[in-house]
């Protein structure tokens, strides 16, 4: 109601990356020990896969590729490459990385999101199925889904859920703020 009357608040594009960039890095920070449990201690692997909860590395370039897909869907034109330049800008300064050698490590992780869950467009889903085949889950599976190297329905379900906590709400930020250079 109050954006009807007032208009939406302004938030600058280089403190939305911030923002982004910080929650994403204390998310997968905070998070993956739980998604690690979960993948452990899911029934439907007939042998735990012991995944180490300090092994995030995959995981979080899963989480950083899916989240900068959704961008183009929730930004305009120009601001959608300006913001994601400006994010990938904060990593590469985070994790010590040249800006090139990370947008391409980056670009590789959403080709592969893309391939995974074609003919799907949901980053959610391609999030799940990624983390299943980077991290190899599938040999831990009964035989018939390890057969057809496909994870088990019930698990990726599980999973789904639990991914949901690591998208950023991109739909949400554009629709309360406008966001200014």
């Amino acid at each position: 109601m109050f954006t009807k009357i007032f208009g939406k608040k302004k938030l600058k594009e280089d403190k939305l990356a911030n923002i982004f960039v910080n929650a994403t890095l204390k998310g997968v920070e905070d998070g993956f020990s739980d998604i690690a449990g979960l993948i452990n201690e899911s029934p439907e692997f007939i042998e735990s896969p012991e995944l180490d909860s300090n092994n995030d590395s995959k995981f979080l370039l899963i989480v950083i590729a899916a989240n900068l897909k959704e961008i183009p869907r929730h930004l305009s034109a120009h601001q959608d490459n300006r913001m994601i330049n400006l994010i990938l800008t904060k990593l590469s300064a985070v994790f010590d990385v040249e800006f090139d050698k990370l947008e391409g490590i980056l670009r590789d992780y959403q080709s592969y999101l893309g391939r995974v869950n074609h003919p799907s467009n949901n980053n959610l889903y391609a999030m799940s199925k990624a983390v299943f085949f980077k991290y190899e889950l599938g040999k831990y599976q009964e035989d018939y889904f390890r057969k057809m190297n496909a994870p088990n329905p019930l698990f990726l379900k599980r999973l789904d859920e639990a991914m949901a906590v690591f998208m950023f709400d991109w739909k949400g930020t554009s629709q309360d703020f406008q966001l200014v250079e």
